[in-house]
């Protein structure tokens, strides 16, 4: 059952196919998206850490993994649509390239020396949309617009201005919820598990984090009295399973709270404009909620609907103030003690380095770039080619493309 204000149904695809006899439109995309071989190169690139530390440590893949099952869980509370919802945060990551947030940022450094900018969201939506070859039909994964729309926009907001290319996402409108969830629980799951890779690598120490992440450091001491036999890194991972939770939990009660705050308020005009005589909506749109949704029949009028929380002039899914400054302080501890350690920054040195030289290789030899990338070069620039075959990469294709070009 869904709720009132969830995705029920797609808008359509790019090109249109018949319905799956036995799978609805978003489990297709999602496993659409698993099939892919932009999903199955996560594996092999960097979260935060490279395999210099160890095996163990998340890899983009194995935080997707993460981010899906905690979206799940929310989006399944909340009455969301929760196929979306794993779609999306299956799809969310997919246009990273090689060496984490380092190589995004030579990236974008080396395009804007060109005119261009590198973006992962949009990049993403190229992936879907022209780089994959999967289908005889279409190119692309002809992904449903609601799938396509919350690459772009579950992060951020995309003027219509700036970026006409993008006109059709409806960019005056809030993404549904489902979308919105994306990026907090993107956060969510990384701040807790940043702490245990970074702990595990021993950048990190116990005493250093229970000084800095204000919520770590009023758990642990529970912890220790209720299991005080347990190893440190057995009591350490308790604390992060209270973490997370606290914050899932909050972040579902919130969200709900600013729906019906949202409907109180939109209640409240609808009967202000009916009294006046002013109808609300198209003729007919919303009258009643869809079949199969809750708080159907009498009534489902005053129910909030995925129209409402489009027209919302903010979104809706959020932390409350208390738990907010929680994330920010251990986010803002992750920066300063982890992201940002001299033990992190030879590797990130080398990943500049790397992307750096071999994109400055293909502009001035585009006769070296594979056959299919030299025929994109014939119509569209040079620059956008060269970033689109880099982002691709994984770090060890990378490591070898660099060694074997530039020695």
């Amino acid at each position: 059952m869904l709720a009132s204000y969830a995705v029920e149904h797609s808008r359509g695809r790019r090109y249109p196919e018949p319905t799956h006899p036995y799978r609805n439109d978003f489990q297709r995309d999602r496993d659409r998206v698993i099939h892919s071989r932009a999903f199955r190169r996560l594996e092999a690139k960097t979260q935060v850490f490279t395999r210099r530390y160890s095996d163990h440590f998340r890899n983009r893949l194995t935080h997707t993994l993460e981010v899906a099952q905690i979206s799940r869980t929310i989006a399944g509370q909340l009455g969301l649509n929760v196929y979306l919802v794993e779609a999306l945060a299956l799809v969310h990551d997919i246009g990273h390239p090689p060496f984490g947030h380092a190589g995004e940022r030579a990236l974008d450094a080396v395009m804007a020396k060109h005119g261009f900018s590198f973006d992962h969201n949009l990049h993403a939506l190229r992936i879907v949309e022209d780089f994959e070859l999967r289908y005889a039909a279409f190119p692309g994964l002809n992904l449903t617009f609601e799938v396509r729309e919350g690459i772009i926009k579950h992060s951020r907001d995309y003027s219509a201005r700036e970026f006409p290319e993008l006109a059709e996402y409806l960019l005056d409108q809030r993404p549904p919820l489902e979308a919105q969830l994306i990026d907090i629980t993107d956060e969510l799951a990384y701040n807790t598990a940043d702490l245990d890779d970074g702990y595990e690598a021993k950048l990190l120490t116990l005493e250093q984090i229970i000084e800095g992440v204000p919520l770590f450091a009023q758990l642990f001491p529970e912890i220790e009295q209720r299991y005080p036999d347990a190893q440190k890194k057995l009591q350490f991972n308790e604390v992060l399973r209270r973490m997370l939770d606290r914050w899932v939990g909050d972040l579902i009660e919130r969200t709900r709270g600013q729906v019906q705050a949202m409907n109180r308020a939109g209640a409240a005009e609808r009967r202000e404009n009916k009294a006046r005589g002013v109808s609300h909506g198209s003729p007919g749109q919303n009258d009643q909620a869809p079949q199969g949704r809750k708080d159907a029949g009498e009534g489902a009028r005053d129910t909030p609907s995925l129209d409402d929380v489009r027209a919302c002039p903010r979104r809706l899914a959020e932390l409350s103030p208390e738990i907010e400054a929680e994330r920010l302080q251990t986010k803002q501890f992750l920066h300063r003690n982890l992201y940002f350690t001299p033990a992190l920054e030879p590797e990130k040195e080398a990943a500049e380095r790397i992307i750096t030289d071999l994109f400055e290789l293909w502009m001035t030899h585009p006769e070296k770039l594979p056959g299919n990338y030299r025929e994109k070069a014939q119509v569209e620039p040079l620059a956008r080619v060269v970033c689109d075959y880099i982002a691709g990469m994984t770090d060890p294709y990378i490591y070898e493309q660099y060694e074997k070009h530039c020695g």
